[in-house]
This record gives C-alpha cells, sequence and structure tokens, in this order.
C-alpha cells in the first residue's frame, strides 16, 4: 500500500527546487554525512567525464541557515520558510545528525556535537557567515553553534527553544504536560500518541485521517536510494532512526548545577508562538533576561510551538524584519 506521507515527498522537493535549493551530501568526515539543501546557484556543473562528482561555490547572497526541530527534517520544518527568503538571501538548510538522511558511526549523541558538524559542513559550502534560524531542537543546536563558533554567526533567531535542557525545565515540561518521558512525547509510536503530540505542540486543533498518523509513523523500504555504494540517503517519513534519536534525547538533558549561561556577542531575536505550550512564554521571557541587552523578544498570537507552520506569512515577516536589520542598523524592542 502506497504511503501517502512518502509519496507526497517529491512534490515537496519539487517546490524547494523551484524555490531554488536542492540536496548535496557533505562528507564532514569519515563515518560521517550530512544532508545540506543549498541554494541551486551554488552547485558547479560537472567537469566533462565527471558526471557524477558535483563541487560548490561561495554564496553570493547573505546566509540564512534553517535548523529544523526534533519531529520533522530541514525542508519540512521550513517548508513554507525557504521560498520567502531565497530571493534575498542565500538559504542553507541541514538535516541534522540521524534526520533527512544524515548520518554517523561516532558514539557523541550532544548538542555539541551536532553543532561542529553543522558548522563543518558550511565550511565545506564555503560559508564564513551567516545568520541562523534554529526551532525547537534546532535552537539548542543553533545556541550552541553561536557560542562554538562566534565568528561564523552574526545573529540569531530562536522560536520555540531554550539556550540548554537542563534536568528541572525537562522534568516540570513533561509533568506538566502529562507525559511520561520526552521520549514518550517526541518519539510516539502509535496514533494516539503522535495525536498527543500534535495537540500540545498547535494552537490550533489539527484533524487528519487515522490512515494519515499511520503513513506518518513508518517509514517505506522503497525509500530508499543509492548515492554512491558506501553510503546511502533515505527519503524519511518522520519517526526513524528511533534508537539514536533516543539517545540524542538522553545527551540533551544537562544537570543544573552545569547550566552556565553564555556570553553571547550576537543579537538574538526569540520569535515565538504566544500560545506554545512547550516551552511558554514566561520560560521565552526569562530566557531573553538571561541572555541580556543583546536579546530582543516577539510573541506572534494564535499560533503555538508550531509556529512559522501555524501562522507562516506572520513569522516569514516577522523573520525578515529582523534579519533586515542587520544591515540597515534597525533594532527589535
Amino acid at each position: 500500500m502506497v504511503n501517502l506521507v512518502a509519496a507526497q515527498k517529491p512534490l515537496l522537493h519539487g517546490l524547494m527546487k523551484m524555490a531554488g535549493v536542492r540536496p548535496y551530501i557533505v562528507e564532514i568526515e569519515p563515518g560521517t554525512v550530512m544532508n545540506f539543501w543549498v541554494p541551486c546557484e551554488t552547485i558547479k556543473k560537472p567537469k566533462k567525464g565527471q558526471k557524477n562528482v558535483q563541487e560548490v561555490n561561495k554564496p553570493t547572497k547573505p546566509v540564512v541557515v534553517l535548523v529544523h526541530g526534533f519531529a520533522a527534517e530541514g525542508i519540512v520544518t521550513w517548508q513554507f520558510q525557504v521560498g520567502a527568503l531565497t530571493k534575498k538571501y542565500s538559504v542553507y538548510v541541514p538535516d541534522l545528525l540521524f534526520f533527512g538522511g544524515s548520518i554517523t558511526n561516532k558514539t557523541d549523541r550532544s548538542p555539541a556535537f551536532q553543532a561542529h558538524n553543522v558548522a563543518k559542513g558550511l565550511a565545506k559550502l564555503g560559508v564564513d557567515k551567516c545568520a541562523l534560524v534554529g526551532f525547537s531542537y534546532g535552537g539548542m543546536v543553533v545556541f550552541k553553534i553561536a557560542e562554538l563558533y562566534p565568528n561564523l554567526v552574526e545573529r540569531i533567531v530562536v522560536s520555540g527553544s531554550i539556550i540548554a535542557m537542563t534536568d528541572s525545565i525537562s522534568d516540570e515540561t513533561i509533568s506538566r504536560l502529562g507525559f511520561s518521558s520526552s521520549s514518550e512525547l517526541l518519539l510516539p509510536d502509535s496514533v494516539k500518541g503522535l495525536k498527543a503530540l500534535l495537540s500540545v505542540a498547535a494552537h490550533k486543533k489539527l484533524w487528519f485521517p487515522d490512515r494519515l498518523h499511520k503513513d506518518y509513523l513508518e517509514v517505506s523500504p522503497s525509500s530508499y536510494k543509492a548515492v554512491d555504494a558506501s553510503r546511502r540517503i533515505v527519503v524519511q517519513v518522520m519517526f526513524s532512526n528511533r534508537k539514536e534519536r533516543s539517545e540524542l534525547l538522553e545527551a540533551l538533558v544537562i544537570s543544573n548545577k552545569d547550566n552556565s549561561i553564555p556570553k553571547f556577542p550576537q543579537k538574538i531575536h526569540l520569535l515565538w508562538g504566544e500560545k506554545d505550550q512547550i516551552f511558554n512564554l514566561e520560560l521565552a521571557h526569562k530566557m531573553k533576561e538571561q541572555i541580556g541587552e543583546n536579546a530582543t523578544f516577539q510573541g506572534i498570537k494564535k499560533a503555538g510551538h508550531l509556529v512559522h507552520l501555524e501562522r507562516p506569512c506572520v513569522y516569514n515577516r516577522c523573520l525578515k524584519q529582523f534579519l533586515a536589520s542587520q544591515h540597515t542598523g534597525g533594532s527589535q524592542k
């Protein structure tokens, strides 16, 4: 039987290419490869006699890097933002390790490890300066990239995320939402569990037939295609690599006593759905105070955790306004 969610992927991929980005596999180091969606104009045409060898040029416009959350790969997360940005910006969308075909044989599962690999991948793609936009889990990775690579990151936009997941925040959030663990919330294995995740992630109730929920939870074996003889890229549905993703969640939580707020030199804009149930406004405002004068906050009404999907037009307008202020000298309150 056809997986309805997987069947939509070629359409989404086609729309992304029309918007100006296409996939490109980067070997970070032996055993670690990452998939990036990169500007079409940066991909060089193969030289004669080298049909399968592609190289990339440096970007010619200001760079924006969109980093996805835990429930879906890059272009699924940012499907409404890519086309809105590509006219003025060179847009890069990495798939974090164990998402969208990005894989590693290393055992490190920390946000810092994700951050190092994204930064190394961007360097291989010729990116030396960028603005980072991160959602949820991706926001924590973005904060870590900004901390570890301050010369790479010019400014940051974060939605529905925090600097680091301490054990107290994790325990309070999971308890408040009525789940027993972060894996139960973020790695559902049943239609009921997926519905529960969507109910807390979105402000408005989302209705889908159970068939679509079931397809969303599965990975079709036919979705694999060879990249070369040594590695494979997978067109994922939602919850593949469950073991590794569970390990990512475990590595995410740190002790309160080990938590410290870095001194970020970059301007940081917190762009929030005002009805976010997972990381609520109280956490957002507390984080703004912790970061200090370089942080600004902007709330979007009638939107929850999935603010960029629920109200994409408003979100894109706010995002572009902040990104443009980098070049005009403006600021957000």
